[in-house]
Formats: structure tokens, sequence, C-alpha cells
């Protein structure tokens, strides 16, 4: 933690942390199987799909915006493609987050070169595309893609000038080996991702993961948290879903091993997050100030 902090504090403000929000505007029907995700078509998971509808939903994060320094808006393969009215509309969601004074950042599943570019020429910031977790461990969870897949999309992220923003979960079995061979991928991709989420499975009733998940111990949390800091210096490392099962003092340690950013909102796309007082709360408690870098 020592290393981690001395590190942190070459490269990053010690007392800041940057804040991000989600904003879901198409949930559920992916055509993906990942084995722990709620929203995929293959497990029967009781989640209500929606159609896509961001422009209003983008409007009413207007009032609320201010604090916040990224909003990523989209989830789903579907939506990734070139042309057509579900481009044309994510890429007008862009400009208009943009228009709010905020970073953006979207998920939209694989990409290929033509489709990176477009997004590019939005003037979208940042693209989200976790690797999830090892080479060793990927081909159990999920089977409709391969990692290489993933690889692919973030090498055209990246050649369309795009910011990358790549993780993984934690708690699905794996073993720690498997969670220093995530970071070990991570760290060795051409570029550092500007971005590094570190989730913790989220309980989800209906996904296989479910049959072998099983919670980091919570010291282990930190120290690769820490291990994230020392690899990848200079990489925001966000600490993402699963923070509601974080006590306070867990999540001082993992800020201090090098963390500098969360989620705010009480939910994240379809599962639980801390309530926003209880962020303010915290990081007012820890002296550390939020919002823009």
């Amino acid at each position: 933690m020592f290393q981690a902090q001395s590190v942190h504090r070459e490269n990053f403000d010690p007392n800041h942390v940057e804040t991000a929000s989600l904003l879901s505007i198409k949930t559920g029907r992916c055509p993906e199987d990942c084995g722990y995700c709620s929203q995929s078509a293959h497990y029967d998971t009781s989640l209500k799909a929606t159609r896509l509808d961001g422009s209003r939903r983008c409007g009413r994060h207007r009032a609320s915006r201010r604090g916040r320094r990224r909003d990523p808006l989209l989830h789903g393969r579907g939506l990734a493609q070139p042309k057509g009215p579900r481009s044309r509309s994510s890429c007008e969601m862009v400009g208009a987050v943009k228009g709010l004074g905020m970073e953006t950042c979207v998920t939209l599943g694989m990409l290929t070169s033509k489709q990176a570019a477009r997004r590019s020429e939005a003037g979208l910031d940042f693209y989200n595309h976790d690797v999830d977790t090892s080479p060793e461990v990927y081909g159990k969870i999920i089977t409709t893609r391969t990692l290489q897949d993933r690889i692919d999309t973030l090498a055209h992220v990246r050649e369309a000038g795009i910011k990358v923003c790549c993780g993984g979960i934690i708690g699905m079995g794996e073993f720690l080996e498997d969670r220093l061979g995530m970071l070990v991928l991570l760290a060795n991709l051409r570029k550092h991702p500007e971005s590094v989420p570190i989730n913790l499975w989220n309980g989800v009733k209906g996904v296989p993961v479910n049959e072998t998940s099983e919670r980091p111990n919570p010291i282990a949390l930190v120290r690769l948290v820490a291990t994230a800091r020392i690899m990848m210096p200079k990489s925001v490392v966000r600490l993402a879903a699963g923070r509601h099962y974080m006590t306070d003092e867990l999540q001082a340690l993992c800020f201090l091993a090098g963390a500098n950013s969360i989620f705010i909102g009480d939910v994240l796309l379809t599962t639980k997050n801390p309530q926003r007082d209880r962020d303010v709360n915290l990081l007012d408690r820890l002296g550390i100030t939020p919002g823009l870098a």
C-alpha cells in the first residue's frame, strides 16, 4: 500500500476522487451470453427490457450534473452499427452530454474500425470495453465472443483516437492468479487504459456465475487495487460495481491504495450502488474532493 500510494502521489492529487455516473438508455435483450450479466437474452433474470430511449433522460440529467466528470451512456452490442437511427441517436446523445460540460464514455460492445471512427467524429472521449477476467477464465464465462474480439475492439478504439476505459470483474469464482492475470493483460496492452474499473461481482439471479461466485476478501481487494496502481501508474483506477458491499473503512483503504474514481448514483444500470448522501458524507469525512480533476 505504501508503494502504491507513493506511485499515486507522483501522478495524481491524493485528495481527489473522480466521480462518474451511468445512464442506461437501452436495457436487456443483449445477444451475448456473459455469465454474470442480468441483461443477457440467454438467461431468465426477470429483467424488463427497454427500447432505445435516451434523449429525454439526458435532459433530466441536466439538473443533477454538478460534481460529475464523466457520464457513460449506453449498454448493448446491438447499438454499435455504423448506420441507421440507433447509431445517429447514440452519436447525438454524445453531443448532448458534452453540451452539459461533461466527458462522455459509452459502452456499445464490439466495434469495427469504421464504427469506432464514427464515434470519434461525434466527439466521444472514452469507450468502455472490459476484458472481464483473465485469459484462462474468459472462455468459462463468455462463449459468444472471444477475448481477442474484445482486444481487437480496443485496438479500433485507440486507432480512432478515443481514450480507453477497460477493467474487469472479481468474485466470479476465479483464483488470485486470474485476478493478477487480468491486470497483466491490461498492463500489456499497447497503451495502458486511461481508466481501469475494478468491479465486484454483483449478485444477479438467474445467471451461471451465481454457482461459482465468492465475494473477495476485503484485504485481497485492497491489495489488488494497490497492484493495479503500481502496474498502471497513470491510469484512473475506479471502484465500480459492487461498492455497496464495501464498508466505509474498506473504501478508505482502497483510496489509500490508489483508487481515485467512483460511480455515483443509487443504481448502476440494473444493480445497487451506495446512496449519494453516503458517498458525499464519506468523502467529506476523508477530506477528499470529488468531481472535476
